[in-house]
């Protein structure tokens, strides 16, 4: 899909938030593609034809993976979690190394929110990249279903999505090989 590559390439952060709420689209129509098709392929009417096949291969393939990964109901798709752990090895080294004392910092502005949630997650919690990404899914959903949301929530979120962009733009630069300075410097 497009999009999704298009969010791949531009913010892995964005991407990864992206992909949730495409997992839970797939469940909420009970990974059925006719649901899909009528409730969300449908309401993109300027797609051509072959965009339409495109989009309902890619929910086609979605379904069939979340079916062989045992993720229709929770959790999520391998690639998600592959992705999640990229960006935890970065998170780490990262932290390990002094050239990016600034991103170790805007962590540790960020930790105690991160601690007060997965104090909050009872005896599942998870690591902290993955409790930010948890935090920002949980605010999508919140703003999505126009609930409430409290001035110390919304400060913890402009935290930890902060801190989330600082990572995901490290993510980009790695990627373009720009971000570790090599021996041959």
């Amino acid at each position: 899909m497009i999009t999704a590559s298009q969010k791949r390439k531009e913010n892995i952060a964005e991407y990864l938030l992206y992909m949730w709420q495409i997992e839970d689209i797939i469940r909420a129509n009970n990974l059925d593609i006719e649901q899909i098709k009528a409730n969300v392929i449908d309401r993109y009417t300027s797609l051509s034809p072959e965009q339409r096949k495109e989009m309902t291969d890619w929910y086609e393939s979605l379904i069939d993976m979340m079916r062989r990964e045992g993720v229709e109901r929770s959790g999520h798709l391998q690639l998600n979690r592959n992705t999640l752990s990229s960006l935890v090895a970065l998170h780490q080294a990262l932290l390990k190394d002094p050239e990016f004392a600034d991103y170790s910092a805007e962590f540790y502005r960020t930790l105690p929110y991160i601690v007060e949630l997965r104090a909050k997650a009872g005896d599942a919690p998870v690591g902290e990249i993955e409790t930010c990404f948890n935090a920002l899914y949980g605010m999508l959903l919140m703003r999505l279903q126009k609930k409430e949301i409290s001035d110390d929530t919304l400060a913890a979120i402009k935290q930890i999505s902060h801190f989330i962009a600082v990572l995901a733009r490290n993510f980009k630069l790695d990627e373009e090989n720009r971000l570790f300075k090599s021996d041959k410097d």
